[in-house]
């Protein structure tokens, strides 16, 4: 228990957690507020998705932030029920029920906290600044696309709030920014349909609200093996997702506050969120890219803002209902349109041009699979793969053998340098002339270094091809890493080979 303690509180002094909560307290509050009202229709969305009441989607959000605002590692992040997990969860409540998934959120969680135990949160150092910047776009597109439901087949005085709320939002700020334009706009276009009496959709329509607090209770299933083998598949695949959509979007926070934050402690405090969330009947979940973007927009800096927009969700839902209920959805379309253009990097289309094409490709990639599947983890993994692709082929191609021959015609020195590993082994091998047979041949590899043993097997397979010729070998100049390497893997005869072992370059 010790243990693990140690590993949740990392490098955190009181001073930092005091900043962290106390240092921005009027606009970390005030974000907060603008950020729950953001919430209502994302989280009742998605319990459609995930097919459970909106009470389970609401009261996840609610804890969710609540939790990760103490337990996380990105202070102003927002996580709260989402997409990309209720989709995932909508097999399991089909096919077994709802309490199963309270059952596989709870694993969910435990994974997570396993995760941040292996310190799996240093993986994001694998994901390019192209795959990020796909991963923005399309989710700027995808939370647009989700506001056309709102903007097909209703009234037209829907649109002109819609207009006028983005009016105030862009407009406001040039008056005074002492408050979050997005929180006038609600409240200006909600007092106006109020007045006029318009007839519109309101929050009202969206599903029943919940009238009372959840209660505490472990999911009532067999714990037996096999519930065990029915919730470890999602669990398991939820877990992922979660982690990479919460820590891509950590990452994101860090760059628009030019901070930094423990992904280790963020994998912890998405582990307790969702385990805590599970225990008082509320879906999993995991950071919200939208919201957070919302939140850092408004003002939001620290944990006091993630955590006033759970409970301010809560006192919404249970004191302020009858508020709540009339705020038109037109208002909250606006927030998310902002949020939408806002996130898309536009940049990047003109980067498109002067960027490498490569770079291009992982970033468009990463787009057009997110955009497919509606699965933002599938994206990314696809824009991964190919960044390594592309890196993989750009360092083969910094690879040459270069050689010469003595003048009496009897030493030919081949001379590498670069890196050889799979994506070069075959370079490495075609540099060589098996038609010309000297008495010996030297293989420099001083400047060169041997990664796996695909080079090693490439290094054998030119020893052996000319050895069967008849000629000498010597390979020298080989690095200390590239000799454990080679002690370890090579098949050719080492009586016949000397490796001069230099200092590692």
């Amino acid at each position: 228990m010790r243990s693990l303690l140690r590993k949740i509180q990392p490098m955190i002094s009181l001073t930092t957690y005091r900043r962290e909560w106390f240092s921005n307290i009027r606009g970390d509050i005030l974000s907060g507020i603008v950020v729950a009202l953001a919430l209502i229709p994302e989280a009742v969305g998605f319990s459609v998705i995930a097919g459970v009441d909106p009470a389970v989607g609401l009261f996840a959000s609610v804890l969710i932030a609540c939790v990760t605002a103490i337990c996380g590692g990105r202070p102003a992040m927002i996580s709260a029920a989402t997409a990309a997990t209720a989709v995932l969860m909508a097999p399991l409540v089909r096919d077994h029920g709802i309490q199963y998934l309270f059952a596989a959120t709870i694993l969910m969680g435990v994974l997570q906290i396993i995760a941040g135990l292996l310190k799996l949160g240093r993986l994001m150092r694998y994901v390019s600044k192209s795959v990020m910047t796909g991963f923005v776009n399309a989710l700027a597109i995808l939370i647009f696309m989700a506001q056309l439901p709102e903007l097909t087949n209703v009234p037209h005085i829907t649109y002109a709030l819609i207009a006028v709320g983005l009016a105030i939002i862009y407009l406001f700020p040039y008056v005074t920014k002492a408050v979050p334009s997005p929180l006038v706009a609600i409240a200006v276009v909600t007092i106006g349909v109020l007045l006029f009496g318009v007839e519109v959709k309101t929050v009202a329509d969206l599903g029943a609200m919940p009238t009372s607090l959840p209660g505490f209770a472990f999911p009532m299933v067999p714990f037996t093996f096999e519930t065990l083998k029915i919730i470890f598949p999602y669990s398991l695949a939820l877990a992922a997702v979660g982690l990479l959509e919460s820590l891509l979007t950590a990452q994101i926070v860090d760059d628009m506050t030019d901070t930094t934050s423990s992904k280790t402690r963020e994998c912890f405090g998405q582990g307790a969120g969702n385990i805590v969330s599970a225990m008082f009947g509320g879906m999993g979940g995991c950071a919200m890219i939208g919201q957070s973007v919302i939140n850092v927009s408004s003002g939001g800096r620290g944990r006091l803002s993630t955590f006033v927009a759970g409970a301010f969700l809560l006192i919404l839902l249970l004191v302020l209902d009858d508020i709540l209920r009339v705020v038109p959805v037109a208002a909250l379309v606006a927030v998310m349109i902002m949020v939408s253009v806002n996130t898309f990097s536009w940049k990047s289309i003109i980067d498109l041009k002067r960027h490498p094409g490569t770079s291009s490709i992982v970033m468009l990639a990463t787009v057009a699979v997110v955009l497919a599947t509606h699965d933002l983890s599938k994206g990314v993994i696809v824009g991964v793969l190919l960044s390594g692709v592309f890196f993989a082929g750009k360092v083969a191609r910094m690879f040459r053998v270069s050689s010469e021959l003595s003048e009496d015609g009897k030493l030919r020195t081949y001379r590498v340098e670069g890196e050889i590993f799979f994506a070069s082994a075959q370079a490495f091998v075609g540099g060589f002339d098996f038609t010309e047979t000297p008495e010996r041949i030297v293989i420099d590899v001083t400047r060169a270094h041997l990664w796996d043993i695909s080079a090693v097997g490439a290094l054998d397979q030119v020893v052996l091809k000319f050895r069967h010729r008849g000629v000498d070998v010597d390979v020298v100049g080989v690095n200390e890493a590239s000799a454990g390497m080679i002690d370890r893997f090579a098949l050719h005869d080492k009586e016949h080979a000397s490796f001069s072992a230099s200092a590692a370059h």
